[in-house]
Parts: C-alpha cells; structure tokens; sequence
C-alpha cells in the first residue's frame, strides 16, 4: 500500500513513540488498528475481527503483527512482521514479545477481546498509550499541519456558498442535501452537517430537520468532512435571514470572545486559560445562562481529540497542538449561534486555519 507521508517521517514517529516509552517506565506498546495505528504506520489496514497489532519496544525494531489474509495490506516500511494464520493464537504471539509483569501501554483503538486475552497472557500492567504519549499525538507535525492546512481551506469554500443556500421558505434539510453535494467536492466523505436555523439554532448537536427557515431567522452551520489523507475540517459560521437586531447584539459579544481568545493562543498558556477568556467576556455581558459547552477539541486523524480547551484543563499548549476554538450562545427554545475556526501553536503564536467571512450575514 501506499503511505500519505515518506517512510521517514512514520518511521520517526514510532523511534519517538518507543523513546517516549522508555522514558516513563513503559516495555512495550501496543496499538490495534484505528488513529493512532494510521498515525504511526500511515495504514488504514482493517482486520475485521483478527487482531491486528503494532508491537514498540524500546531498543527493537517495529514488530507489526498481521492475519495472513491481510498480508497483501501491509505499508511498505522497514518494520517486522509476523504473518499469523488462523487456528495460531495471535494474543500469544503479542505476549512473547512483552516482558512478564510489565508496564504497557495500550492503544485506545484496542479492543476487549484483544486486550484481555494479551493481559491475562501477560500479567502487564497496562496504561493508556494515548494518554502516556499525549504530547507526541497532541503535536502536530509539519506534514500534519499541512494537511490540516488544507482542510480548513476546503471547507471555507464550502462555506463561501451558504450564503446563497439559506433563504426564507426554504428547508433545514434542503440547505442541507446541498452542502452535502459542495463538502464531497471538497473531501473525500462527510463527517457531519449541522443547519439548525431559529430555536433549532440553540441545541448545538442539532443536525437538520424539515423546519421551513424564515424571515429574521438566525442560522447556525456546522460543517466538517474528511481529506483523502484521513484529516478532517470542521468550521461554524452563523448566518442571519435579513435584520436580527438581538442577534447581532449577541452576535457581536460572541465574535468578540471568540477573536479574542484565538489572538491569545500561543506556547506557554494553558488550555484553561483560552476557555475562561471567552468565558469572560460573555459573562461581563450578561450573558453567562447562554453558555453551554467547552471552548475547542483537539482535530487531525480524529475529530475530537486532545488537547481540549475547557475549564480545569491545565495543559500547557505547545507548538503544533491544533484544536478549535468554537464558543457558543444558546437561548432555548429562541436561538443559538456559534463561531468556529481551527487554529495551530506556532513558535511566537497562532495560525488560523480558516478564514471564511465571519460576519452575521
């Protein structure tokens, strides 16, 4: 198969992985498949319900553990493989390679009946890999950024023609068959679509219904697809049907919070710190009732993943790290509105990776 990145740059993420390992403690590794194995290997392999594993030691080259009918699958990388046959215990093969009573850390994508035959071989004492690692997942790369990069730009086109979807007499669910045409030409599937127009607008996961969007309407458009490479977008704009003079009150303070918070993004702030700053402004104007969810989620082969920017959070960002920041203002049962753009750590600051008009319009 093919990888989206050089072998280089997958075979230096998993000496980096191992070396991560060591340092705290960790024997071994192991990954099933999902977004770290396609993270570390550049692999979308899929074995069904045969385990698929990749095995990291400190001081030992990768070990991939595959079921033979998958072998034609394989990435083409310097790494170990042992082709299991059905009827062979693969759980067992993984064990062999995990020192007795050890500290190992396990993929998330790994499932029960994968991770409970290996421990009970093993006796290890197992952690979260992904949690263990989290710097090296949370930072994205240049290759990465690159194509976060690109998928922001996708979806800012997508969303550049809204404007001429949303009109009075038309349908949540119209607006929305027709993003779905505009996402799929800008990415290889769908992820998810959100038009939720007037008090559909104030339920954040709303996604479309056949409510018919009028006059003086406020309306939220949450969008996101996936690259060919496996990275995803994910942009809110929020749109008005003619003169709102409340929402663009409201709108106003939200836009305000939320530029406020991306030009304070840089190495060195806590996660926290970048929540409470919209959190701020929106509450020294009143309007604390209207906040209901945390300021940003991590994105690149998942769609939420670490870091989180929300209360309590006191990670400390890095460059790399890549996360929304999307703060929000709901109203039951009236309207809601949301402002979103991924941003990365630079070295001094921030880049903004959309950049899609972000007026009430």
């Amino acid at each position: 198969m093919t990888e989206l990145f050089s072998a280089d740059v997958y075979l230096t993420r998993m000496t980096r992985a191992a070396a991560l390992a060591e340092g705290r403690g960790i024997a071994a590794l192991v990954f099933g498949t999902g977004t770290d194995f396609e993270y570390l290997l550049g692999s979308k392999i899929s074995s069904h319900e045969r385990l698929t594993a990749l095995v990291l030691r400190p001081g030992h080259k990768p070990l991939l553990v595959v079921p033979a009918v998958e072998r034609s699958d394989v990435p083409d990388l310097d790494v170990d493989m042992h082709f299991w046959r059905d009827g062979q215990n693969p759980h067992q093969i993984v064990a062999d390679l995990i020192p007795a009573n050890a500290t190992v850390g396990f993929g998330g994508s790994l499932t029960a009946d994968h991770l409970l035959p290996i421990l009970e071989l093993t006796g290890a004492r197992p952690v979260l890999a992904t949690e263990s690692l989290k710097e090296q997942f949370m930072r994205k790369d240049t290759e990465e950024i690159a194509q976060l990069r690109l998928a922001g730009a996708a979806i800012d086109r997508v969303h550049a023609a809204v404007p001429d979807l949303l009109a009075p007499g038309r349908t949540e669910e119209e607006v929305a068959h027709e993003l779905r045409t505009l996402i799929l030409k800008e990415h290889a599937s769908v992820d998810f679509i959100i038009v939720g127009s007037g008090p559909n607008g104030a339920n954040p996961h709303h996604d479309y219904s056949d409510r018919v969007i009028h006059n003086g309407d406020v309306v939220v458009v949450d969008i996101g697809g996936t690259l060919p490479s496996g990275y995803h977008s994910d942009c809110t704009r929020t749109y008005v049907m003619g003169e709102n003079e409340k929402a663009q009150m409201l709108y106003d303070v939200l836009r305000t919070a939320q530029e406020t918070a991306v030009r304070a993004v840089k190495p060195g702030v806590k996660a926290k710190d970048i929540d409470a700053i919209t959190r701020e402004i929106i509450i020294a104007n009143g309007y604390e009732d209207l906040i209901m969810h945390r300021t940003g989620h991590g994105i690149g082969l998942s769609l939420h993943e670490e870091p989180f920017i929300m209360e309590g959070n006191d990670l400390v960002l890095e460059e790399g790290m890549t996360f929304s920041v999307e703060p929000g203002l709901y109203l039951e049962g009236e309207i809601g509105m949301r402002l979103e753009d991924i941003v990365t750590v630079t070295a001094d600051g921030v880049e903004t990776l959309n950049n899609a008009d972000r007026s009430l319009r």
